[in-house]
């Protein structure tokens, strides 16, 4: 992010600070000057353009609005967030979407949780059966490798012939 050439500091792409003895005059009357990004005008504490320069209106302070998709919808009324589809507005904030998008994630943990545990019920069960029938993983490794050498003989027979 720093790189010092010569008597420029460049703190990121587009931004240079002059480190030469004598700054220019416009940064000795505003230090901040370079600090601040340029083209976007300061604000003061009641979201109006501070200093002096034309004002073209009330500037006024309002959440960021998104326009939500249409998964955003089914998010938003599957977290309970909004009782219908006809009531999510065209235009909600991008924290909303957010917060159920966080809600929904961990709902979706939850059954994922669940249907794990389901599961590992489901193979005791199933497990249990097994043993009831003399059956396991060995006898079955066992009887398939009987039959790999009974085939691999009538093979090695069928080759001698």
């Amino acid at each position: 992010m720093l790189a010092a050439a010569g008597s420029l500091l460049r703190l990121r792409p587009g931004r240079v600070l002059r480190c030469a003895p004598g700054p220019p005059r416009e940064a000795a009357r505003r230090p901040s000057a370079l600090l601040r990004p340029q083209g976007l005008p300061r604000l003061s504490s009641g979201g109006a353009p501070a200093g002096p320069g034309p004002r073209a209106g009330k500037v006024h302070r309002v959440p960021a609005e998104h326009r939500p998709s249409q998964f955003d919808k089914k998010i938003l009324l599957w977290t309970g967030r909004f009782k219908a589809m006809e009531d999510i507005p065209p235009l909600i904030p991008r924290e909303m979407i957010d917060a159920a998008r966080n809600k929904a994630r961990v709902k979706a943990c939850y059954i994922m949780i669940g249907l794990t545990i389901i599961a590992c019920f489901a193979v005791i069960a199933s497990a249990k059966r097994a043993v009831e029938r003399h059956e396991s993983l060995t006898s079955w490794n066992l009887a398939k490798k009987a039959k790999w050498r009974e085939e691999a003989a009538l093979a090695a027979q069928a080759k001698a012939k």
